[in-house]
């Protein structure tokens, strides 16, 4: 298996076809992934600049990768700490993992950030090095404001399941209050995206600008689309 700090190398390596070096990426991304692969890899278009022609500024690739590494060091110094420390649980016969569990062990099909990957316009608009600093901080019992992922402070908003209610928050759409019944539900977009024109950056212009509007009716941006559940919006 190939490892990070092999595929990162490659993103820097000049050398190489940017077609060759946009797949190194690809690869860092699923062997570290903050917002889940999609909902990541948009996320560094934006924040890296990818231009839809890579040819159009190479060096975004090299802003992206790095971004990654800068907070995959933060995670694995984390996890490295946890690693060592339930060893010596285990040697003391507390063998049970104590909740919560650290967030990078969370199902992404049952955790509140389930909407990243089933809508990966909808994240958290932070460094994805903050986004871990954010999280292990709240492992730590620290008591942040604001969302437990993006830190937004603003009302959430009420989706129906069809026979309760969730609420999510208003900027990436976070689970704030799971359905009553405690299972997860899926999320749809309210307008539809595409995973091929995401990862062929449509919604990236030439100059390494997010078109205004991707897709039609739909503002570009971290957390700035909306997304709903199958059920209708809580009336006010």
């Amino acid at each position: 298996m190939t490892s990070f700090l092999t595929q990162r190398a490659r993103v820097h390596d000049a050398r190489l076809p940017l077609h060759r070096r946009h797949s190194a990426l690809r690869t860092c991304l699923t062997l570290f992934a903050p917002y889940g692969f999609r909902a990541t890899y948009h996320h560094l278009t934006l924040s890296a600049g990818i231009p839809r022609r890579l040819e159009a500024d190479p060096d975004a690739l090299v802003r992206a990768v790095e971004e990654l590494h800068e907070a995959r060091v933060l995670w694995l110094a984390r996890a490295e700490e946890y690693v060592v420390r339930r060893r010596a649980e285990k040697r003391a016969g507390r063998r049970a993992v104590a909740n919560p569990r650290p967030w990078w062990l969370r199902s992404s099909w049952a955790g509140p950030d389930r909407a990243w990957h089933e809508d990966p316009l909808r994240h958290p608009s932070m460094r994805l090095s903050e986004y871990v600093r954010r999280q292990n901080a709240m492992l730590d019992g620290a008591d942040l404001p604001g969302c437990p992922a993006c830190g937004d402070e603003g009302l959430p908003e009420s989706v129906s399941t069809g026979h309760g209610w969730v609420e999510l928050c208003r900027a990436c759409a976070w689970t704030a209050v799971p359905c009553p019944c405690g299972q997860r539900h899926r999320l749809v977009p309210e307008l539809p995206y595409g995973w091929k024109e995401i990862w062929q950056r449509a919604h990236m212009s030439d100059d390494g600008m997010p078109i205004p509007y991707w897709p039609p009716g739909r503002p570009v941006g971290c957390g700035a689309a909306n997304a709903r559940d199958t059920g209708s919006r809580q009336p006010e």
